[in-house]
């Protein structure tokens, strides 16, 4: 077989159906965020990145750029091994404390990333709890999916936030047999926010462990940064957290939140937390600066809220067809992967606006999209600049897109 020329094959279909993923080789400036310098055949450009996950710009923060540097000074660079293996410092020890504390919860166990946590701990606790069924929002990540799937044991998928249906299925499964309910809080593509009360109510009357994935939340939402569960007043509802320090907390990392037994039980049996080294002690010391940061200021998430509010405001006068949503989550809806990564690369070259097109997988076919995150650091200037050169670029598409993309979003 000549391998090459399978793996090329599988490229060719994926830049045949405009979906080949191209990175942009981007530079931060510390202090100029959401700018950001650009590298094309060794020249760079300045541009505004619009499509960053550092969702606060807490990444940029002096109180977390501090805590690095003096982790680094006192500690090196890498932790030297996995958790077990002389890779615990005291800030993992601490950061575990802090993200229990925060999310009401006994203990915490930290992750290389969330993905990894939902990997490990749902595919353990499938293991830990024999013949447990595990119930799925259809709308769950992919890290959820893989964690189910590689837990091997029975599952049901209900429909989007659709409590009744998940009432429906739980209703047939056998009362004594062990049930899992995952979902999550914020849903990052479509920017919708789960009934999280209704679907944990449901869940206990069954007998069913809850577990949220708060990963697009944490941070941003509640009024210490704990997510939506927090900010609606149900955190005692949840038993299992998932959340990650490299979005709203502007880090690196994943963990879970649940009680002592649970958190030991995944750290004693879990492959993906046992074999794989832990933090380096300046990421960990970063985000326990930023965790305890955010608890005790609310102004970068005001301020969050409200440029996402003004962006959604700007785009709808423009008639430009973004997804509503509750959330701060502004999905510009194209609905077609060769125009969508056409509108993404003009974009870039000719405006300096950054916005990578988001297609299939991340998304159903037919639903591709700019997935657009203002930060509390974009200004009116920058929003004015991108909604202007999307309504120039909308004007150029073909009448037929334009139609499926007002479609899409109403």
């Amino acid at each position: 077989m000549n391998y090459d020329a399978e793996f090329a094959g599988h490229l060719d279909r994926l830049h045949a159906e405009g979906r080949y993923r191209v990175f942009a080789n981007l530079l931060r400036r510390r202090g100029a965020f959401p700018n950001a310098d650009r590298f094309d055949d060794g020249a760079a450009d300045r541009v505004t990145v619009w499509c960053s996950n550092d969702y606060l710009g807490m990444g940029q923060h002096p109180v977390v750029l501090e805590a690095m540097h003096e982790a680094i000074d006192r500690c090196g660079a890498g932790s030297g091994g996995t958790r077990n293996i002389s890779g615990t410092t005291r800030y993992h020890v601490e950061l575990e404390a802090e993200l229990a504390a925060l999310h009401r919860k006994e203990a915490a166990l930290l992750f290389t990333s969330a993905y990894v946590a939902n990997d490990a701990t749902l595919s353990t606790l499938v293991e830990l709890l024999p013949g447990c069924v595990i119930l799925s929002d259809e709308k769950n990540h992919a890290s959820m999916i893989a964690g189910i799937r590689h837990g091997r044991g029975p599952k049901k998928i209900f429909r989007h936030n659709d409590p009744a249906h998940l009432e429906q299925i739980l209703r047939e499964l056998p009362r004594g047999a062990p049930k899992i309910v995952a979902f999550e809080s914020v849903y990052s593509m479509d920017g919708n926010v789960s009934p999280i009360r209704q679907i944990c109510d449901i869940a206990h009357r069954y007998g069913a462990l809850t577990y949220i994935d708060e990963v697009h939340a944490v941070g941003m939402y509640g009024k210490t940064g704990a997510g939506i569960s927090e900010r609606d007043d149900v955190m005692d509802c949840v038993d299992i957290v998932n959340g990650t320090l490299a979005k709203g907390f502007g880090v690196m990392g994943g963990y879970i939140a649940a009680s002592r037994h649970c958190c030991d039980a995944i750290r004693s049996y879990a492959s993906g937390f046992i074999f794989t080294t832990s933090l380096a002690p300046a990421i960990a010391a970063g985000a326990l600066a930023s965790v305890r940061y955010l608890k005790a200021s609310s102004k970068e998430r005001e301020r969050h809220q409200e440029r996402a509010a003004t962006l959604k405001r700007k785009l709808a006068r423009a008639d430009l067809p973004i997804l509503e949503n509750p959330s701060h989550i502004v999905p510009v809806m194209v609905c077609d992967p060769v125009h969508c990564k056409s509108i993404s690369d003009r974009l870039l070259n000719s405006y300096g606006i950054y916005v990578q097109p988001i297609n299939y997988p991340t998304v159903a076919r037919g639903t591709e999209r700019l997935r657009i995150t203002p930060t509390p650091a974009h200004t009116d200037e920058q929003m004015d600049r991108l909604v202007a050169a999307l309504q120039e670029l909308w004007a150029e598409c073909p009448s037929s897109v334009r139609m499926v993309t007002r479609a899409a979003a109403e």
